[in-house]
């Protein structure tokens, strides 16, 4: 059996810097600048070393240096290259004549990558069943497996069973940015891509948002206020429900990216500098953008509360905001980097809500891998909350919520059941799973 690999090297390299993807050579260029290490093939690595441990009865054929050989030398895999890339960095000119070549040699394909390189390789039509290794950002297509490991497990299947799993068509989706652009998040279909179909293993298609009942998100959000310390920094992942469920809450944030709220006023009297705000000055110097600071009377400066960083608060209630009114909340900063969300939790204790995507059920690990392993180690005990009205967890038609941060041995602790936040007074156990 023949098995090939395509990696793309710089996959996922906008995901913890908080850029939303990889694709273009100017955000890959940011993505640098802002620190980003490449994943892509440590976890095709992963991939490769699922399925040597389960057949050794294959043979691999690949791509040089970055795109495909040194994932396999990692996994202590030997490989035949079959394609070679011109010097430089690889673009996706470079994927899908790697995918060509290969695609004439093997039985099947497995490529690294996002939506970004799943267009790639349905533009090549190389006609041979793939499989992507998840290593982009978003992912909203059918083609990938749920995680690396996945990947290589469903292709030791392929191996140890040919012609099983059966060979199915798989959506190929991008996100639409003319739709963000107008304030909305939907993907657009390019094409369908033949996938071993393996239901729990390979991830579904992002479904398109229809936008929740304002009751229910109303009452999530008082849940999730209700839930909420005053000392908490609200963490919201990015999402049409957590735009909205922040909306409720009086603050408005971007439909993508990883989002700090705190109170808008903290109503504990602050005796001591407000809860919310204590560690803000000093603070970590690429914290971006800062919080707004003021000037009282005296000159102080103060925070974003209005309350004194150093000596005597003087709480400050925002414009139409009723002074100590728990459920009302404001912007802290947007579109956190993982370092960023690192030095906020040094400050602060932080509460993390996330919702899961329509139709996959991903929670942890597409479009908001700037909430690290790191991060989630940082949590108190039920400082992860889950946000899902009834009708998206209905339309996941029992499949689990997902999760693939990277870190295997979290992502088994994190596994099990979870309370998902479904309403005033409402919560539902769901399953969570890896």
């Amino acid at each position: 059996m023949r098995i090939g690999l395509v990696v793309n090297p710089v996959a996922g390299l906008g995901g913890r810097v908080g850029l939303g993807g990889s694709d273009g050579t100017d955000v890959q260029r940011r993505a640098v600048e802002l620190g980003a290490v490449p994943c892509a093939g440590s976890r095709s690595a992963a991939a490769l070393a699922e399925l040597a441990c389960r057949t050794r009865d294959f043979e691999l054929f690949t791509a040089a240096g970055a795109m495909g050989e040194e994932s396999a030398s990692a996994a202590g895999l030997s490989a035949r290259v079959v394609y070679r890339p011109r010097p430089g960095d690889t673009g996706p000119r470079d994927t899908v004549e790697a995918v060509r070549a290969l695609g004439a040699a093997v039985d099947l394909l497995l490529f690294a990558g996002g939506d970004g390189t799943a267009r790639d390789v349905l533009d090549a039509d190389a006609g041979t069943p793939v499989l992507g290794i998840p290593t982009g950002v978003k992912m909203h297509s059918a083609v990938f497996a749920v995680n690396p490991r996945a990947a290589g497990e469903i292709a030791a299947g392929w191996v140890l069973d040919p012609g099983r799993p059966e060979v199915r068509p798989a959506e190929v989706m991008d996100r639409d940015e003319a739709a963000l652009r107008e304030g909305r998040l939907s993907s657009r279909l390019y094409g369908w891509l033949s996938v071993p179909y393996v239901p729990v293993r390979v991830q579904q298609r992002k479904a398109g948002s229809t936008g929740a009942a304002p009751e229910a998100v109303g009452g999530i959000a008082a849940e999730l206020a209700s839930r909420a310390a005053p000392e908490d920094v609200l963490v919201l992942g990015p999402g049409t429900t957590t735009q909205a469920v922040a909306a409720a809450l009086g603050a408005e944030i971007p439909l993508t990216g990883v989002t700090a709220l705190v109170r808008a006023d903290c109503g504990c009297g602050c005796a001591d500098g407000c809860c919310s705000c204590r560690g803000l000055r000093p603070r970590a110097p690429d914290l971006a953008p800062a919080p707004p600071l003021h000037l009282n009377p005296q000159g102080h400066e103060t925070a974003l509360c209005g309350c004194v960083v150093a000596g005597r608060a003087v709480p400050r209630a925002p414009e139409g905001v009723p002074f100590g009114q728990p459920s009302s909340y404001r912007l802290l900063s947007s579109h956190l980097t993982s370092d960023q969300l690192l030095a906020l939790a040094t400050h602060h204790p932080l509460l993390l809500a996330l919702s899961p995507i329509g139709g996959q059920g991903f929670l942890l690990g597409r479009g908001n891998q700037q909430i690290s392993p790191e991060i989630l180690r940082t949590l108190a005990p039920g400082k992860l909350l889950v946000l899902a009205t009834e009708a998206k967890l209905a339309a996941l038609h029992s499949r689990p919520l997902l999760i693939d941060t990277g870190d295997d041995d979290l992502d088994a602790e994190l596994s099990g059941y979870v309370k998902v936040l479904t309403g005033r007074g409402r919560t539902a156990l769901y399953r969570l799973s890896h």
